[in-house]
């Protein structure tokens, strides 16, 4: 290749990542701008979630400051809005790497994209129904006796998107393990030997987690994030016997 065909080359690539960006990038605005103009519907789905236990049934989180909820809005939107975007943003990541990609290799990315958006919304699933429910009741009746709880907004959903977005990236767990497994970084007999400490992995990643201290809580974190390890066992194991 001489050298002018490599400079072509590299010029070509660097329109396409610039076309693959840009189309990335107006799916976000417009992903975001769409969920500003409803955020206060999400908003009041995050509060007070259909078949959800929250402090908020029979009153209001507050704010302080001025700018306080036009933040949480805009925050909320540019998150919602990457979570609608997503597929898009992917799908544009493997048009721009599957020229030098087999067939197999194209097809599995693929079907990647609804697995990881599949998993990603159930982990979030559970951790706005399951988890975040029992913690928010202990953070709020735990020395209410002494003290009058007074919920601001920007705390309540900071906690609650940081909860969320660790549960939907725990929930990528057997999918990574089955894409390790593919590559032969990882094989069944080395995890089976390390399951005991994933177990305590496990623990420490739910007490990292959980906006609480009490062991309930940390817990509810724990026994999912193992159920996903020997998800991913049984992939990686699967993948072994081939």
């Amino acid at each position: 290749m001489t050298k002018n065909e490599t400079k072509n080359t590299f010029s070509n690539h660097i329109q396409e990542l610039r076309k693959r960006i840009g189309i990335s990038f107006i799916a976000m605005i417009i992903a975001g701008i769409g969920t500003f103009i409803f955020h206060k519907e999400i908003l009041e789905f995050l509060i007070n979630p259909p078949n959800g236990i929250t402090y908020f049934q029979t009153t209001k989180p507050i704010y302080t400051e001025l700018t306080e909820y036009i933040s949480v809005a805009i925050k909320v939107s540019i998150y919602t809005g990457l979570l609608i975007s997503s597929p898009i943003i992917f799908l544009q990541i493997i048009l721009f790497i599957s020229p030098g990609l087999k067939r197999n290799e194209k097809i599995f990315l693929y079907l990647s994209i609804p697995i990881i958006y599949l998993t990603f919304a159930l982990g979030l699933i559970f951790g706005l129904y399951i988890l975040f429910p029992p913690a928010i009741k202990f953070l709020i009746t735990y020395g209410s006796d002494i003290a009058e709880p007074y919920i601001r907004i920007g705390s309540y959903i900071n906690i609650l998107i940081s909860l969320l977005i660790w549960m939907g990236l725990i929930f990528q767990t057997p999918f990574i393990m089955f894409i390790l497994g593919k590559l032969k970084i990882i094989n069944a007999k080395k995890l089976s030997k390390s399951r005991r400490y994933f177990w305590v992995i496990a623990f420490i990643v739910g007490a990292i987690i959980t906006p609480t201290f009490d062991p309930i809580n940390q817990t509810l974190v724990a026994i999912p994030v193992i159920m996903l390890y020997e998800i991913g066992f049984i992939l990686v194991w699967l993948i072994n016997r081939k």
